[in-house]
C-alpha cells in the first residue's frame, strides 16, 4: 500500500498548530516530521523529538551534503527536512505529516511530487493581525514584518504553491471538522 505524505503550510497566525494539534491525535498511524533547525530548544524541547538541533556550522553541512529534503532561513534560523528521517519512516511503512513554510513545500514537491499539499489560511489579513496581537509577543515591527510576509507568502501559496485542499481557519470548530474530514478522505482514497 503507498504510503503518503501531507504537508501543512499557513502564514503565522492562521492556526495551523492549534488545528494540527486538534486533529491528529485521531490519526495516530500518521507520524509527525522532525525538522532540523539552529534554533536553541525552548523549554521542555528534546532533540530528536520537537527538532533535530544542530549548529549553524553542522546545518550547512547537512545542506553541502545534500541531506535534505528542502531548507531555509526564517526569522534568522536554519530550517529543514532531514532527507533520513524521511525515507527511514517510509521504509517503515508510515505516512508522514510535515509543517513547512509555502517556500519549502515548492523545493519538498521537487523531491516528493506526490506529496499531498493542505494550507490552512485566516479569513482576512485584518483577522490574522487581530490574532497576533492577540499573542503580545510581537513589537509594532516585528508585528509589522510578519504581516507582510503573511501576505507574500498567502499570495505565493495561491498562485505558485501546490495545494490541493485550502482550509479558511475561521471558526475553530467548523475548521477542525474540515481538516478531520479532509485527513479521513486522503487515508481512505489510499487503502
Amino acid at each position: 500500500m503507498p504510503k503518503t505524505l501531507i504537508v501543512f503550510s499557513a502564514a503565522s497566525g492562521a492556526g495551523k498548530t492549534t488545528l494540527m494539534n486538534r486533529v491528529m491525535p485521531n490519526f495516530p498511524n500518521i507520524v509527525y516530521s522532525v525538522s532540523a533547525t539552529t534554533r536553541k530548544p525552548r523549554a521542555g524541547e528534546i532533540d530528536g523529538v520537537h527538532y533535530f538541533f544542530k549548529t549553524e556550522e553542522e546545518f550547512k553541512g547537512m545542506i553541502a551534503k545534500n541531506e535534505l529534503v528542502e531548507w531555509n532561513k526564517v526569522h534568522g534560523n536554519y530550517y529543514g527536512t532531514p532527507k533520513f528521517f524521511v525515507e527511514q519512516k517510509l521504509a517503515e511503512g508510515r505516512d508522514v505529516a510535515f509543517d513547512l513554510d509555502v517556500f519549502g513545500k515548492i523545493n519538498f514537491d521537487n523531491v516528493y511530487p506526490d506529496a499531498i499539499g493542505i494550507l490552512i489560511l485566516p479569513p482576512s489579513l485584518e483577522e490574522l493581525e487581530a490574532r497576533l496581537r492577540l499573542r503580545k509577543t510581537e513589537t509594532e515591527e516585528t508585528l509589522s514584518l510578519r504581516m507582510e510576509n503573511a501576505k507574500k507568502e498567502m499570495d505565493f501559496a495561491l498562485t505558485k504553491g501546490k495545494y490541493q485542499y485550502v482550509i479558511y481557519n475561521g471558526d475553530l470548530e467548523s475548521a477542525a471538522a474540515e481538516l478531520e474530514g479532509i485527513m479521513e478522505k486522503i487515508l481512505l482514497s489510499l487503502a
